[in-house]
């Protein structure tokens, strides 16, 4: 058995994971990005092919596309036709404290369809809305169509070498060879390609095209209004061998820029928001770069400064390559500074080796391990809370949900790379004064954190999100998991306001009954199956153990920071009623229907997801994992519920459980060749679910406070783990 003090070979590690395609899957592109901006390519390199990669249609909308092209930063609305507000969604609901006002919903949500909405709850619901900031692919002008199709492109190999973020595609286009490698800069939102091929001196160009704004469910790029926007192109005269060209887009009050920059090239305006990209005559390659910048105008936010970025070496302008005497072409040069950054993640951080097992589940976890570190770098480690398909392409409009915050966050931490967590987490304190205002509007204390939300922090109207709370301890145990990976007093007093203050609303919002502190009602769990009866709800087995843990954590923040523990948290920690406990099993909530066997099988994170408290009893908890693994709807379920049952399972000292949760074969566990998790057609990524997995993965390799002492305690013992650098959970 190997020690934790083994040096793993983190490149042999890496590489052996790389992503390599000969045929078009069109579930599973490959995206290059850096945090903060995400670029997802086809088998071409560009994105040439875009409706080879659907998006399923919802909501009678058209189809859309995986490959999308966003940035933290890149957010529109389309104007209003009146001042929506929230007031018409408003609904007065009764509660232990009497009629308390919610954001509720005119119209319904019917198996995740909006149906008989207003115009203001669709408009409240859909913007700000994330943009598709452009698309960049291969065309042949010459051709009726000049648009490629899968039929041009023979012969394709594709590589994402994970170790450096660059992806090489090489396929021959009418028996001619195409050799492109694409990146994107760690530091900035800058593609960088290298296009080498006879074809381009016989007409191959490149197309840079630019959709409006959209509010649909699943798509950000509109590409029938070609009025509601425009596109201005301007040659920038500057000194050296390259020459550089400013886009100017700007729809309604958004604007954004594109600067293009290359050596040897043609560019022309083909469209009112078409852009060609040509070779010098007589060329055979291209080398040049797309850098998407925001100008912080209307919706666009300016740029955050999360993301892989802070391991870049800082680069002069432009980039100089160590291996060149004189500044590279801009393609080129992106691609050098995304070989110098990424190995510098990669040797970051924590490693979990699992090559030393014969056992075939254990390279399968390794391998999503893996993937799931780039993926969520690229997607999920910007200064944004994440959507759940990340940068990649569009759900929910791109706004993100904060219940999901843990799922996209936590493991950051527990695989020592604090860094990339502390970016989004600082958000929160940028829309205090919202979240406080919705706490005081309902007689609380301290802030109300919203679920689906745009970067203003404006709720959504729902007939669900508005009511969940799971989401509200989120910030303390993303918090005390960064302070258990990076212990400083900075931190503590740069997260002190958030933490406190979503401390004082908890402990408003426990009310005492005879039986103890309750929650509810009205309220939605995290097991969303409940909406309907919202309004009785009580005591989600969860949520009481989330409560008791973070009032108590909260408390330990304020004797850090040298301020006496608040005695109303730890009395409302002390006296939570316990849950709901049927035929030796815990019921999901504390009233009927008690427990219905959809959705999340969210009881099970109050031991697993959380560590001990004293709500819960482990063999209690035991029966309740048996009972939802003989049976359960797992169609119903999402992806982050299988590394839910693997932590509870580990957390119970059965390793042999914890890792048949993690790779049980259900259609919401599958991991696609290019790591990401597939949920839907519709929904054809899901990066909670890697983020998921990611935790489980560190707490079944670098164990927990408290637990068994044996090296790696969540795997079973005849496996070979070598794992370093990850910090152990609570």
């Amino acid at each position: 058995m190997h020690s934790q003090q083994t040096v793993i070979n983190r490149e042999a590690l890496v590489r052996r994971h790389n992503v390599e395609q000969d045929s078009l899957d069109p579930r599973s592109p490959v995206s290059v990005g850096n945090g903060e901006f995400c670029f997802t390519l086809d088998l071409t390199g560009m994105q040439s092919l875009p409706g080879e990669y659907p998006v399923a249609a919802r909501d009678d909308l058209p189809p859309g596309t995986l490959l999308g092209t966003q940035a933290q930063w890149g957010w529109h609305a389309v104007p209003p036709e009146q001042g929506y507000t929230l007031a018409g969604s408003t609904v007065l609901y009764d509660s232990p404290r009497g009629p308390v006002p919610y954001v509720d919903m005119v119209g319904a949500i019917v198996d995740g369809r909006e149906t008989q909405s207003s115009r203001a709850e669709t408009w409240l619901r859909a913007n700000p809305h994330r943009l598709d900031l452009g698309r960049i692919g291969f065309a042949l002008p010459g051709r009726d169509a000049p648009a490629l199709t899968r039929d041009d492109i023979t012969g394709a190999h594709q590589v994402l070498d994970l170790w450096t973020g660059t992806a090489t595609s090489i396929f021959t286009l009418h028996g001619t060879p195409v050799n492109v490698t694409t990146a994107c800069r760690p530091d900035r939102d800058e593609l960088g390609f290298r296009v080498l091929s006879p074809a381009l001196a016989d007409g191959l160009a490149v197309s840079l095209a630019f959709p409006y704004g959209s509010e649909a469910w699943h798509n950000a790029a509109d590409w029938d209004s070609p009025a509601a926007h425009t596109t201005t192109i301007e040659e920038q005269h500057g000194g050296g061998p390259h020459r550089h060209w400013l886009i100017s887009r700007r729809l309604d009050s958004s604007g954004y820029q594109v600067a293009v920059s290359g050596a040897g090239l043609e560019l022309e305006q083909a469209g009112p928001h078409d852009v060609l990209i040509r070779a010098a005559a007589g060329q055979d390659s291209l080398d040049f770069s797309v850098h998407f910048i925001s100008t912080g105008q209307g919706d666009c936010l300016p740029r955050g400064n999360g993301g892989i970025g802070g391991y870049a070496v800082p680069a002069p302008e432009p980039f100089v390559d160590p291996a060149q005497e004189k500044p590279s072409a801009p393609g080129s040069a992106a691609i050098a500074a995304s070989r110098t950054a990424w190995p510098e993640f990669w040797k970051s951080g924590g490693a979990v080796d699992l090559s030393g097992t014969a056992d075939p589940r254990a390279g399968e976890i390794e391998r999503r391990a893996v993937l799931s570190q780039y993926l969520t770098a690229i997607n999920c480690s910007g200064s944004l809370p994440p959507q759940e398909t990340g940068l990649a392409c569009s759900s929910w409009r791109g706004r993100f949900h904060l219940e999901m915050h843990w799922w996209h966050a936590a493991h950051f931490a527990a695989w020592n790379r604090t860094e990339l967590l502390l970016p989004a987490l600082r958000w929160y304190a940028s829309v205090l004064e919202p979240a406080r205002q919705t706490a005081k509007a309902q007689g609380f204390d301290g802030v109300r954190w919203p679920k689906q939300v745009g970067p203003d922090g404006r709720e959504s109207p729902s007939p669900i999100g508005t009511f969940l709370i799971w989401q509200q301890p989120h910030p303390i145990h993303l918090a005390e998991l960064a302070y258990r990976a990076e212990p400083s007093r900075e931190l503590l007093e740069e997260f002190a306001t958030v933490v406190l203050e979503t401390a004082e609303f908890m402990a408003s919002f426990a009310h005492p009954t005879d039986r103890g502190f309750e929650l509810g009602p009205p309220l939605v769990p995290a097991q969303e199956s409940y909406e309907s009866v919202r309004g009785t709800v009580t005591n989600p087995t969860f949520e009481l153990a989330y409560w008791q843990w973070a009032l108590r954590v909260a408390n330990v923040w304020r004797e850090r920071l040298g301020l006496a523990a608040e005695g109303t948290w730890a009395a409302v920690a002390d006296g939570m009623v316990p849950p709901r406990v049927l035929d030796g099993v815990y019921a999901a909530i504390d009233v009927e229907p008690f427990t219905i066997r959809t959705d999340h099988p969210s009881m099970l994170c109050a031991l697993g997801v959380l560590p001990r408290t004293d709500l819960v009893d482990p063999e209690i908890m035991r029966a309740t994992l048996n009972d939802v693994l003989a049976g359960w709807d797992w169609d119903s379920t999402w992806g982050w519920d299988y590394p839910v049952m693997a932590m509870t399972a580990a957390r119970l000292e059965d390793p042999e459980a914890a890792v048949d949760a993690l790779l049980m074969d259900a259609a919401k566990n599958l991991v696609l060749p290019n790591g990401h998790n597939r949920q839907t057609a519709s929904l054809p990524l899901y990066l909670p679910g890697n983020g998921g997995l990611l935790a489980a993965v560190a707490l079944m390799a670098a164990g927990w406070e408290g637990g068994p002492a044996r090296h790696a305690p969540g795997f079973p013992q005849d496996w070979t783990v070598a794992w370093e650098g990850l910090i152990p959970a609570p």
